[in-house]
């Protein structure tokens, strides 16, 4: 199939790894840690809103990443949370580690986790996670 291709110019930088936002990429990875942590117990109608994302600065030379972890039911928001905040933490310091060596920066990462039936069925956050299909959520 290949051989078949017409040629043309390249539409992306050869060192481009994906058209991905690195928000993208970033709810992604805290997303793997609550279905690593929490196993069949929270379903995979789960989502991550990137809140804010804040760049590295010569003043503040860390990634600040606000997120909330959207859950469809009541009786999920404690098992996300865990006693004493223990599970959260869990799933942030695991997420916190892989985002620092995904961005080769030090994260701060600030999770919370809100409670939203039906949210697939909502257009705000369907389109903060990127699955609106207008683009991401910076356009």
């Amino acid at each position: 199939i290949v051989d078949r291709l017409p040629e043309g110019e390249p539409l992306y930088p050869a060192d481009y790894l994906t058209d991905q936002p690195e928000r993208f990429f970033a709810a992604e990875i805290v997303r793997e840690k609550l279905l690593q942590f929490t196993h069949a117990e929270i379903p995979f109608s789960s989502a991550v809103v990137i809140d804010r994302f804040e760049e590295p600065s010569g003043s503040k030379p860390v990634l600040r990443l606000y997120c909330t972890i959207v859950v469809d039911k009541e009786s999920q928001k404690p098992i996300v949370v865990g006693r004493g905040g223990e599970m959260i933490k869990r799933i942030g310091t695991s997420a916190r580690e892989e985002l620092e060596r995904f961005f080769s920066t030090r994260v701060f990462l600030d999770l919370h986790v809100r409670v939203k039936a039906d949210w697939r069925e909502d257009d705000r956050v369907l389109h903060d996670i990127g699955m609106d299909g207008g683009g991401t959520p910076d356009d």
